[in-house]
């Protein structure tokens, strides 16, 4: 028996020494120190010996069994040392290599002239309100004066989602000023950003989906005036003290007077153009004094206090801010265009 564990241990020995990969080295665990493995085998033969020959034969066991036991461990590890080895060997890496140039984003030509608009407003004390895309035809229409019959409430002209005609995607921001008025008293110093929806067909200039910035004063002896000076100081901050504009009589239902202010076409300086459709003037603002009906309304005493309203195509500030002739490419998202900014 003594002959055998020997010769286990020097054949073992060498197999385990030549092993060259983990899945062979446990196959060879498993053949020598299984449960059905050699040592195992011979273990089981220690009935057979004498009292004095088996404390003899299990020492000389149990040492085979530890040899073998740490020379498995050794090999196991010289493996892993040489899989990382030749792991790191094939995914060596040159870091004097050029890295992938990565394109950095950044903000919409939209996005731009919207948040220079919102900050010049709050510079002159106006505070940011938004309101739901999804809008009730009262608040639309009807709050801001414009009753059941007038063409704006038009089928061919609005987006409504309920059969009554009850329900809408909002025409306008205005909604925003109705609900602010019925919630809080004066004073009020509020623009109202978001898109708006109306079926206008697709050219250099309009667009069915496109965005306003609204403005509401509400206060103690507002005049036309207060309206006039806001809308100047915005425009010269937003387009430069060299800008051209100008103001001309208008008619809106919630407004009384009104006015629309045009900007001085950036494609032809006043000339006449595809853009400003020969006019040489583009039309970037409706305003005026709100009705006193729209006040009366909201619970707003028309007899202490009165106020203007403004309305802003965020598109038509974006053309005129970085000069683009047509309303289009803003929104087909070509990086040609884009990346311009």
């Amino acid at each position: 028996m003594r002959k055998q564990l020997e010769e286990i241990q020097k054949s073992a020995l060498e197999t385990i020494r030549s092993a060259n990969l983990a899945a062979d080295l446990e196959s060879l665990r498993v053949k020598y120190l299984g449960k059905k493995g050699a040592l195992t085998a011979v273990l089981k033969q220690m009935g057979k010996l004498s009292a004095e020959e088996r404390p003899v034969i299990g020492q000389l066991a149990n040492a085979v069994r530890e040899e073998l036991t740490e020379a498995i461990a050794r090999q196991s590890k010289l493996l892993e040392q040489a899989a990382m080895e030749a792991k790191l060997a094939a995914e060596v890496v040159d870091v004097t290599i050029p890295g992938t140039p990565v394109t950095v984003g950044h903000r919409h030509p939209m996005s731009l002239v919207l948040e220079e608009a919102e900050d010049i407003f709050i510079g002159m004390g106006f505070q940011i309100v938004e309101g739901p895309e999804v809008e009730l035809a009262d608040y639309n229409f009807t709050r801001l004066n414009t009753p059941e019959g007038h063409p704006a409430r038009d089928w061919q002209d609005t987006f409504y989602l309920t059969e009554d005609g009850s329900v809408l995607l909002r025409t306008q921001t205005s909604p925003v000023q109705v609900h602010v008025m019925e919630q809080q008293k004066p004073p009020i110093r509020i623009v109202s950003p978001g898109r708006v929806y109306r079926k206008d067909e697709v050219d250099a200039t309009h667009s069915p989906m496109f965005h306003q910035i609204e403005g509401l004063v509400v206060d103690k002896g507002i005049t036309m005036a207060d309206l006039k000076g806001t809308l100047e100081v915005f425009v010269q901050r937003l387009y430069g003290a060299g800008t051209k504009i100008r103001f001309r009589p208008h008619h809106f239902p919630f407004t009384e007077p009104s006015c629309e202010v045009d900007v001085q076409c950036f494609e032809c300086q006043g000339a006449g153009c595809r853009v400003c459709k020969g006019e040489g003037w583009i039309e970037l603002l409706g305003a005026g004094m709100v009705h006193p009906k729209v006040l009366e309304g909201c619970g707003i005493d028309t007899d202490l206090y009165s106020g203007f309203a403004f309305g802003i195509g965020v598109e038509r500030m974006t053309m005129r801010r970085f000069s683009i002739s047509d309303l289009r490419l803003i929104f087909e998202n070509d990086m040609r265009f884009l990346s311009q900014f």
